[in-house]
């Protein structure tokens, strides 16, 4: 049988976009789940609401994206203590704020070749690999995107539709999977 040889920068720069797709996917799946309230909820002080959150993200995604080959990843022009502020924006404007944080990241993406992932990029002026860089996205996202999960299931309770594998359901699951790709 002959190997196949996989050209490893082509395949990362596959697997990290699928990657950041699933992790947004996660979040708009939640956000449909959700009213204009529930974007705002905290149980306590100390606590991020979800909106919060979206615009930590979105402000993020901007800095760390925006020309992400030749400047610095944090943006002079980013102020992240706002990003924690509640500014009472809308669930339309909040999915708004989201969608364009994600449109940046992934034209940045989209337009990066196989040659890019052996360069080096800043983040407050501390050298990163492209792919070290992007895994570090990759990861800072996910976290914060699982906060947003967890919160929209304190919200709904029993009325939330799970995004992953139901309750007492793997085996199920596992059998499609196995017959599917048998």
């Amino acid at each position: 049988m002959e190997k196949e040889i996989i050209n490893v920068h082509k395949e990362y720069l596959r697997v990290i976009n699928e990657d950041f797709k699933k992790y947004k996917m996660l979040g708009d799946k939640t956000f449909v789940q959700l009213d204009d309230k529930d974007f705002h909820f905290k149980s306590n002080e100390e606590v991020n609401s979800i909106a919060i959150i979206i615009q930590h993200l979105s402000g993020n995604m901007f800095s760390r994206f925006t020309d992400f080959l030749t400047t610095d990843g944090e943006k002079p022009t980013r102020h992240r203590d706002l990003e924690f502020e509640e500014q009472n924006l809308s669930k339309a404007e909040l999915v708004g704020k989201w969608n364009n944080g994600w449109d940046v990241l992934f034209s940045v993406l989209n337009n990066l070749k196989e040659k890019d992932l052996t360069k080096y990029v800043k983040i407050r002026n501390e050298r990163h690999s492209v792919i070290q860089a992007l895994n570090r996205q990759a990861a800072h996202y996910a976290y914060h995107i699982g906060q947003i999960v967890f919160i929209a299931k304190q919200i709904k309770k029993s009325d939330w539709q799970t995004l992953s594998i139901a309750k007492n359901k793997s085996n199920d699951f596992n059998k499609e999977m196995f017959s599917k790709n048998s």
